[in-house]
């Protein structure tokens, strides 16, 4: 970045020259520890600065120099990777009223350094989170140019320095909720989850983590299911770069995780998950009332209208079903044997005989097929039909079911011949009498 190196240019004498106000050493001794610093940094000798600076401090504690003698204390513990210290020893900086007025190299490189080292730090105190987080609001709005650098050049790194403060503070606040995912804490997530996304509402990161914390809750509560999948959906279509988050991640891992959730809960529905991105990339969080249908919740519903545009229909899949099951037989003795059946509906695709017959054939056409498949019920007549009825009818009857059998499938029904709706009857062809024999005398 542009605005690194120009800082990176500044040196520790300027920096310890700055001010409004001179500085004097007390002696030449202390000039001399001071000097001894500066070689140690131009060297990048940063653990030698480390014990320079603690000589320094304890010769001459009261120093005049010793605000900016904190400021490189958190440089030199930066240099020899002690990020834990730099964060305690910026503590100490940020406390102090006179630490903005300071020479703005030496700020800039405090402010750089806290904010870098919360993210090598694996498990950061609240203290250290709450340090960092205020590094990088400072650095956010912090606006006096390093000496050297123009007005012009500072301002055409403004946005590169405020987008380096807003990621950081992006990545301390997602610190929490991430925790609380890991440690299965769900309600502990969601509130984290909840607070980063309310300052960070176009975060990929935040939607995705409250999108896990729901799906943990989701687990005792089903109603979490939905406010889950709107996140989901909205981490998966948020534009990577306003969402502050790697590309690559989201095209190959939230994605597909989305996808496939939504599709687990609801079905399959591509068009239904895009419709729900679209609805999510407007709002942060679902609208009220929001709630996406589960498979069976779809299923059902599904059903209850099936049956009720075709109640008989329902009825005779519900029965062949319990039949065909491995549970069938039993089903049969125990709860259809012998019970009255309720109106069904079915096709008339054979007659035994084809006149005046005493068992009819039923086969149960499936809506919108034309096709009759094999006959599955067979009607045994208490007593002949007069006639010869048509195939192809349909027909609606009452009756007794009686047997079955599995493999083909095949209910049998005791029936009433008057208990036989919609039949229609052709007469039955006579049969010419054989001529009767002389009888001899």
């Amino acid at each position: 970045m542009r605005f690194v190196a120009w800082f990176a240019l500044c040196t520790i004498a300027a920096a310890l020259a700055g001010g409004k106000q001179p500085k004097n050493y007390k002696d030449r001794e202390e000039y001399d520890a001071y000097n001894e610093v500066t070689k140690d940094f131009a060297a990048k000798n940063f653990s030698k600065a480390l014990a320079d600076l603690e000589r320094w401090s304890e010769k001459y504690s009261d120093s005049e120099f010793k605000d900016d003698r904190q400021m490189l204390y958190v440089q030199a513990y930066a240099g020899t990777n002690q990020m834990g210290k730099v964060l305690d020893s910026t503590a100490v900086v940020l406390a102090n009223d006179r630490f903005t007025s300071a020479n703005s190299a030496n700020v800039l490189r405090v402010l750089y350094a806290a904010m870098s080292a919360i993210r090598h730090i694996p498990d950061p105190s609240p203290q250290q989170l709450a340090v960092a987080a205020k590094a990088a609001s400072l650095l956010e709005t912090y606006d006096t140019a390093p000496d050297g650098v123009t007005a012009t050049a500072w301002a055409t790194t403004r946005s590169e320095r405020q987008a380096a403060a807003r990621a950081a503070l992006l990545y301390i606040a997602l610190i929490p909720a991430s925790r609380a995912v890991k440690a299965n804490d769900c309600g502990g997530a969601e509130t984290a989850a909840m607070k980063a996304i309310q300052e960070f509402p176009e975060s990929v990161q935040a939607a995705w983590l409250l999108a896990l914390a729901n799906l943990c809750l989701a687990k005792t509560d089903e109603q979490k299911t939905s406010p889950a999948l709107y996140e989901l959906a909205r981490a998966a279509a948020l534009e990577p770069v306003k969402g502050m988050v790697d590309a690559k991640w989201q095209q190959t891992s939230i994605i597909p995780y989305a996808e496939k959730a939504y599709s687990q809960f609801h079905g399959a529905d591509p068009q239904g998950f895009k419709d729900l991105k679209e609805l999510a990339v407007q709002s942060a969080l679902p609208p009220p009332g929001f709630a996406i249908k589960s498979a069976s919740e779809i299923a059902r519903e599904n059903q209850d209208e099936f049956e009720s545009k075709y109640p008989q229909l329902a009825l005779w899949l519900k029965i062949k079903n319990a039949l065909s099951g491995s549970d069938g037989e039993r089903y049969f003795e125990s709860d259809l044997k012998g019970a009255a059946v309720p109106e069904l509906q079915g096709v008339l695709v054979e007659a035994l005989p084809e006149c005046r017959p005493t068992e009819l054939r039923v086969a149960i056409r499936l809506p919108n097929n034309t096709q009759n498949p094999p006959a599955e019920i067979a009607l045994k007549l208490q007593r002949p039909l007069k006639g010869k009825p048509e195939l192809g009818s349909e027909i609606h009857w009452t009756g007794v079911a009686s047997a079955f059998s599995k493999e083909p499938l095949l209910l049998i029904m005791d029936v009433e011949p008057s208990n036989v709706k919609n039949l229609t009857f052709s007469p039955c062809e006579l049969r010419p009498r054989s001529p009767s024999r002389a009888v001899s005398k």
